[in-house]
């Protein structure tokens, strides 16, 4: 499941004035700190601090004065460049209305996911490498005797992945991740983590996977 399928939670961490914004679209609003920056149209950059975001809206910290309306170009670490135009200020900071297409929406959406679920798993075996996100890529996952069941890829590594699945086979078990054999390490809200039984370069990753 991505970001996408999941209303507004009405996490208490999240901005009230942000929070009420994001249910409006049925989309929920989180709670992230990425270090950034954002140009305005007089092409001149400032430092931003990203505080929650959204795949409509974010909030970020900046010293500079901004006016409603004005538009801006945001780029922040993991997440990439995004266009919007700022759509109120409050005590959590200035909020901007993002200006996305479906398909930049999705790839967001992936993003978001990827880096909710590495937040959620620092720490954890299977982060010993980078992980990168795959845009909810479809994989059979493999277990028990001759169970197959598709599951969304959330992000990979050449260590291993994180799927997407409401099957959770027990931690320790042997499992096949398309063509590539795994153990499950961790359940997680989402699904579950695997490890590889054997790392692979990045670049070939996903092939392995098939």
């Amino acid at each position: 499941m991505s970001l996408l399928d999941i209303s507004d939670s009405h996490d208490e961490r999240v901005p009230t004035e942000f929070r009420a914004a994001a249910t409006d679209e049925r989309r929920r609003t989180v709670q992230l700190h990425l270090d950034g920056r954002y140009m305005r149209s007089s092409k001149l950059e400032y430092p931003a601090k990203l505080k929650a975001v959204s795949v409509a809206h974010l909030v970020f910290d900046t010293t500079e004065q901004l006016e409603v309306g004005e538009r801006i170009i945001v780029h922040f670490e993991h997440l990439g460049g995004l266009d919007g135009n700022v759509s109120g200020k409050s005590d959590c900071g200035v909020e901007v209305r993002l200006n996305i297409t479906t398909r930049r929406r999705e790839k967001l959406s992936a993003q978001l996911t990827w880096l909710l679920n590495r937040q959620e798993f620092t720490g954890l075996e299977g982060r010993r490498h980078e992980r990168i996100a795959v845009g909810n890529k479809s994989v059979p996952l493999r277990f028990g005797e001759g169970q197959v069941v598709e599951c969304t890829l959330l992000d990979i590594s050449s260590s291993g992945a994180s799927l997407g699945t409401s099957n959770r086979p027990e931690v320790g078990t042997e499992v096949v991740v398309g063509k590539q054999k795994a153990i499950v390490r961790r359940h997680h809200n989402h699904g579950i983590g695997v490890q590889f039984l054997q790392d692979y370069e990045g670049k070939h990753l996903q092939g392995y996977l098939g």
